[in-house]
C-alpha cells in the first residue's frame, strides 16, 4: 500500500517538471494502449488477455512470496508468451497496421473513422437471397460483427474473397461442394464457406425449423453475429440475432435490418475532438447545416 501511494506522490511531483515531448510521449502511449485495447474486444482475445493477467499476478505474488522455483517457471513462460501474442494476434496486428498505413496524415490526426465496404456487401447479398428464395435454394450467411469468429473461419474452407451475389449463390448451388455449410462475412470480405455452426439447444424452437434454422440461431446464441437463412424447403427469408429468429422477411426489410445491424448511421462521420467541441459550442452551425441540405 505505502509503495502505491509512493508512486502517486513521485506522479504528482512531477507535473510541474513536464515538458512538450514528456506529454507527447504520453500521448503517444496512450493512443497504443487503446489500439491495443480495441484489438481484444473480441471474445477468445478477451480471454487470452485474463489469462496473462493472471499469469502476471502469480507472477508478482510468487516473488512477494519468496517462491523461486515458481517464480522462476512463470517468468520463462513471460518472455515465451510475447513472442507467443505476436503468432496469436498475428490478423488483428497485421489489420491494425494496414489501417494505419493506408490512411493520409490528415485522416490520422482526425481520427476519421474508415469507410467500410459493408453496403455493397449488403446490396449484393440481398440480391442474392432474393433469387435464392425465389428458387428454393438454402443458404447460411453469418456476419461477424464484435466477436471473432475465427474458430469457425478455421473449420470450413478459407477463401478470403470479395462478396458478390453470383458468388453466394454458386456456394450455395444445390450440386456445390460447399452448400451444406455455412458461409462467413469478415472484415467485409467472404472469409471462409462449407463452415460448421453449433446448433442451438434451445427446446423451445418451433419443430418445423430444421438444422440450418437451428445452426443459424444457436450461432447467434454464441456470437454477436447476424445470420441470415434462406429456406430450401419454402424460400422463406429468415434473420437470427441474439438467439431470437426473424422470420418471412422480404428482400427490402433483410436490407434495412442488416444495415440497421452492420452499419448503423452515425450523426457525425469523424471523431475530431476539436470539430465535436466546436459544434457544441456553436449549435447554430449544425442547424445551418441541416437547413441547407
Amino acid at each position: 500500500m505505502d509503495s502505491i501511494l509512493d508512486f502517486f506522490r513521485d506522479s504528482i511531483d512531477m507535473i510541474p517538471t513536464l515538458k512538450i515531448m514528456d506529454i507527447i510521449d504520453i500521448v503517444v502511449v496512450a493512443f497504443f494502449i487503446y489500439a491495443m485495447i480495441m484489438m481484444i474486444q473480441t471474445t477468445g482475445a478477451a480471454r487470452i488477455a485474463k489469462s496473462i493477467m493472471i499469469v502476471l499476478f502469480l507472477a508478482a505474488l510468487t516473488e512477494l512470496l519468496n517462491m523461486y522455483l515458481l517464480n522462476y517457471i512463470l517468468d520463462k513462460i513471460l518472455e515465451i508468451g510475447l513472442i507467443a501474442l505476436v503468432v496469436i494476434f498475428q490478423p488483428e496486428l497485421r489489420r491494425m497496421l494496414e489501417k494505419l498505413g493506408g490512411r493520409s496524415f490528415r485522416e490520422f490526426l482526425t481520427m476519421k473513422e474508415e469507410e467500410r465496404d459493408i453496403d455493397r456487401v449488403i446490396t449484393q447479398t440481398v440480391a442474392a437471397c432474393e433469387i435464392m428464395s425465389k428458387e428454393r435454394t438454402g443458404a447460411l450467411i453469418v456476419f461477424e460483427n464484435k466477436d471473432s469468429l475465427i474458430d469457425y473461419v478455421k473449420n470450413g474452407t478459407q477463401l478470403d474473397a470479395r462478396v458478390s451475389s453470383e458468388l453466394l449463390r454458386n456456394i450455395f448451388f444445390t450440386k456445390a461442394a460447399l452448400h451444406d455449410g455455412a458461409v462467413i462475412v469478415r472484415n467485409d470480405r467472404l472469409a471462409a464457406a462449407g463452415c460448421v455452426l453449433p446448433l442451438t439447444q434451445n427446446r423451445q424452437i418451433s419443430s418445423d425449423l430444421g438444422t440450418r434454422h437451428r445452426a443459424g440461431i444457436g450461432m447467434s446464441e454464441v456470437a454477436d453475429a447476424v445470420v441470415v437463412i434462406v429456406s430450401e424447403e419454402t424460400g422463406t427469408i429468415s434473420v437470427a440475432i441474439g438467439g431470437m429468429l426473424k422470420r418471412h422477411l422480404a428482400p427490402q426489410t433483410l436490407e434495412k435490418l442488416l444495415l440497421n445491424e452492420l452499419a448503423p448511421k452515425t450523426e457525425e462521420k469523424s471523431r475530431n475532438p476539436l470539430k465535436k467541441l466546436r459544434k457544441l459550442r456553436n449549435p447554430k452551425e449544425k442547424d445551418d447545416t441541416n437547413a441547407k441540405t
